[in-house]
């Protein structure tokens, strides 16, 4: 079968466009999917897992959040982001819905997030154009969640780094830290404010657009052993929070290699994880692969 990948510029109800890349199969597309990236990952880090699902005859469409690589990524244009984390979901991600819908309005639509991906698709205005929801290793970010070292890693990361270095660069330099791409200044700013509350993104309830009660769809929940950014406490956490949902919860535990936070996306588990998936959008079953 052959492939075609699109760069395509995404329009949102803000004005600014997103950079994406559409992944399309030879004929019409009998699924599609919207990937909703992790923080600060760029879109080319799901190239492999959106070339398998267009093999399987699925239109995939991934894109960078406003302020990360192809969307105004670039330190000058950081420095004059003001816009925040629900915005992620509100608009970016809302847009990247939109605008894989109105495409191919037939094909039923699963948004497959990747950890802050799941925290922003409660805030999506599209929600109602979302067939099935799959969050990766998606989870709360309190601190408390968390156990051993890294509880007290992600302490100093909302209490120390990101209100320091935000103001002073304007901008979270989570580059030259050897973390992630870098963030804009009001996303960074209430990500650590989340990170500090017991309720995490719940904490944004008052603000307008809050939809996580509001989603009824199919939902998996997929959580790794030994995933130190995400671990089973913090991703039951967040799946409770799409009450009404039709939820799977799924704590893989095959023997053999581990995909920890990043893994579910690599090719190692086109055969396992990737196939179970495809069953579980296809069928609404979910069979541990042997």
């Amino acid at each position: 079968m052959e492939l075609r990948e699109l760069e395509v510029q995404i329009p949102t109800r803000a004005g600014h466009s997103l950079g994406g890349t559409l992944f399309l199969p030879e004929g019409k597309p009998v699924q599609t999917i919207v990937i909703s990236s992790a923080t600060g990952m760029l879109q080319k880090f799901y190239r492999a897992f959106s070339r398998h699902f267009a093999s399987r005859g699925y239109a995939v469409l991934t894109f960078d959040y406003h302020g990360i690589g192809a969307s105004g990524g670039k330190v000058s244009e950081l420095r004059t982001n003001r816009f925040d984390l629900v915005h992620w979901g509100s608009n970016d991600q809302a847009g990247a819905v939109r605008y894989l819908k109105t495409r191919y309005p037939e094909a039923p639509l699963t948004l497959v997030t990747h950890s802050i991906g799941g925290q922003l698709c409660g805030f999506n205005a599209e929600f109602a154009n979302i067939d099935r929801i799959i969050l990766v290793a998606s989870q709360s970010g309190y601190w408390r969640l968390y156990s051993g070292w890294h509880k007290w890693k992600l302490w100093k990361f909302w209490h120390v780094l990101i209100p320091w270095l935000t103001p002073l660069f304007g901008y979270f330099p989570a580059k030259p830290l050897g973390l992630f791409e870098n963030l804009p200044r009001e996303m960074a700013l209430q990500w650590s404010r989340w990170g500090k509350h017991p309720d995490y993104m719940m904490s944004a309830e008052k603000q307008e657009g809050f939809h996580f009660r509001q989603m009824k769809m199919p939902l998996l929940s997929l959580s790794f052993p030994g995933d130190s950014l995400a671990p089973p406490v913090a991703v039951d956490w967040l799946t409770r929070q799409y009450a009404q949902a039709r939820v799977t919860r799924v704590h893989y535990t095959r023997e053999g290699k581990k995909p920890g936070h990043f893994g579910y996306f690599r090719p190692a588990f086109r055969e396992t994880l990737w196939e179970a998936t495809h069953r579980w959008i296809t069928r609404n079953e979910w069979d541990s692969p042997k």
